[in-house]
């Protein structure tokens, strides 16, 4: 599909979409409890939909109306049918929390996904199996492994993805005993383990520090059902966010201001580049800023990078982004795919392994036609960089943003930004 942004001022104020990190995790932990859950706020992008899918075929029973989900836990693993290949589409969340939790079943478990997913890294899992003497295999069509998780010490690099840890601390609470995970420094994107945290506590599950790199999980503890409403998400705020501070005044709502989600430093980000930002309930103003050069470190927000290239781009001077080398093992190298677009647009950017600077100017030309990589966050930063520039922009592959954000042209439609579809 592809879209046509004509450029057009925005204002008024618009929902944001619920948290689909949040929403991963607690839809799991729910279908990891013995009882009946209700997840409410939920948003049915296709990554969440391939969790629910996932669960299902693990032995939950999930019942979804409206924007609520009703999940009664799974009993026992043993129904798991292992011929039936466990489908994660594109979405890495699914995939690294999956592989531990469905080793439970110590049953053969073969999972597949589309485009970048399995030529994403997903060495960590493979040496830990290989090292407590499980079956891991990989290739281009899947992973396959089989056999149980034992409890004891793992070790894990720290600034790969924290999508593994998370994944582990899903499956050890549940084995006959105690467990470590010593992470090894630097320790980036502590913020999603965070996440996963607050979510196990809330389910009822006890997992701690006992020093800054080390979690404590004691075994044999049980999932509790519990009702959980699911939070904004401050990942697709960030997209508004910099729709305010570089085309006109807006307001996002639907936000939690104490979010534990690190892409919460949206909002911090925003401040370094001189854009006034005021907290209203459940929410935020966003003033059009003259935007100031700044450094961003991407260590603990790597989804934020796309669209603070946008930022940068608006932005007069030379600004700098560090700690990006993550965004090159994306859905798409995104380092690369953003430096390919926006050159077209005529920005001057440039890159290394884990750096991205831009000399930014206030105005472009448009009129030319983008492409988004097969990659959701890709397309949605180049509607937003496209709304200011002076002529109209085509962005092909628009229908990625499925991903995660089905309504995401609906919202910017819905706060004056003028957007086409060209075909189906």
């Amino acid at each position: 599909m592809k879209v046509e942004i004509t450029p057009s001022k925005c204002s008024g104020s618009v929902h944001l979409p619920p948290s689909k990190s949040m929403s991963h995790r607690a839809i799991i932990c729910a279908s990891l409890a013995k009882g009946t859950s209700v997840i409410s706020n939920v948003a049915f992008s296709d990554d969440i939909l391939v969790t629910i899918a996932g669960m299902r075929q693990l032995g939950a029973n999930i019942d979804i109306k409206d924007d609520t989900v009703t999940i009664q836990g799974i009993n026992t693993f043993t129904n798991f049918n292992a011929n039936q290949e466990v489908f994660c589409k594109e979405s890495g969340s699914t995939l690294r929390f999956f592989v531990p939790i469905f080793s439970l079943t110590n049953k053969p478990v073969a999972f597949t996904g589309e485009n970048r997913l399995l030529k994403r890294p997903q060495k960590i899992y493979e040496d830990l199996f290989k090292e407590k003497g499980l079956s891991y295999t990989q290739n281009e069509h899947e992973i396959a492994i089989e056999g149980s998780l034992l409890p004891g010490s793992y070790s894990l690099p720290g600034d790969v993805s924290s999508q593994f840890i998370s994944g582990l601390l899903f499956a050890l609470p549940l084995l006959q005993g105690d467990s470590t995970i010593q992470i090894q420094a630097p320790y980036e994107s502590q913020s999603y383990v965070d996440l996963t945290l607050e979510m196990l506590e809330r389910f009822g599950i006890d997992v701690h520090y006992s020093d800054p790199y080390t979690l404590r999980i004691p075994g044999n503890q049980s999932y509790k059902p519990n009702n959980y409403t699911i939070e904004g998400d401050y990942s697709q705020a960030g997209f508004f966010a910099v729709l305010g501070a570089i085309n006109n005044d807006l307001t996002i709502t639907g936000l939690n201001h104490d979010s534990k989600q690190g892409d919460k430093e949206i909002i911090q980000i925003l401040k370094d580049f001189n854009v006034h930002v005021t907290p209203v309930p459940f929410g935020y103003h966003i003033q059009k800023a003259q935007l100031k050069p700044a450094t961003i470190n991407l260590e603990n927000c790597p989804d934020l990078g796309p669209i603070l290239n946008v930022l940068q781009m608006y932005c007069l001077g030379e600004s700098t982004m560090i700690n990006a080398a993550r965004l090159r093992l994306k859905e798409s190298d995104r380092i690369l795919a953003m430096e390919t677009e926006l050159k077209k647009c005529g920005v001057a950017i440039t890159s290394t392994k884990d750096t991205i600077t831009v000399h930014g100017t206030s105005t472009y030309q448009g009129a030319c036609e983008l492409v988004g990589h097969k990659d959701h966050r890709i397309v949605m930063a180049l509607a937003v960089a496209a709304t200011c520039m002076k002529q109209k922009v085509v962005i092909d592959e628009a229908e990625y943003i499925n991903k995660s954000y089905p309504t995401f042209f609906e919202d910017l439609e819905s706060v004056g930004i003028e957007v086409k579809k060209l075909d189906a």
